[in-house]
């Protein structure tokens, strides 16, 4: 959007507030200076604030401020939320799916397609190829063997 704006071509920005626009307020103030250098028109339609004036910057400055310090308070949040789930011995993510990689592999042997499988698995085709390929590593199986020749061509 900035290389835009320094090709001239908009001559407005329209937010919906400020943090969703910049991460930081020094970021929101360079970009605020680089469009009024560029004569760009910044309207933010939630806080409602013309920066185009000298009250309007303090305020601009101001709200973008708080916008920061609250992000930064839910990132806080969010990591000892995190952190006291996994004290408390949570899994934290996905969770993982199991597959039953010999039914895989008398379906690849049998020349059904990996979005077949993902139907009839309850899995994507990601993870059942992921099964398949894993455990084909260990000491050779010749069904998976086949199974992943198949594959092949």
């Amino acid at each position: 959007m900035m290389a835009d704006a320094h090709r001239r071509r908009f001559d407005a920005v329209c937010v919906w507030r400020f943090d969703r626009f910049a991460r930081s307020v020094s970021h929101l103030l360079r970009a605020l200076e680089t469009f009024n250098a560029l004569g760009i028109a910044f309207v933010s339609l939630n806080e409602n604030v013309d920066t185009t004036t000298p009250t309007g910057k303090m305020i601009f400055t101001v709200l973008g401020a708080v916008a920061e310090l609250e992000r930064s308070l839910i990132v806080e949040r969010v990591r000892v939320g995190l952190r006291n789930a996994r004290a408390k011995g949570k899994r934290i993510g996905r969770p993982t799916a199991t597959v039953d990689v010999s039914q895989v592999a008398r379906l690849r042997a049998s020349k059904v397609s990996w979005r077949e499988i993902e139907r009839a698995l309850g899995v994507s085709a990601r993870t059942a190829r992921r099964a398949l390929q894993a455990v084909a590593k260990t000491p050779c199986n010749p069904t998976l063997v086949n199974a992943l020749d198949s594959e092949s061509r």
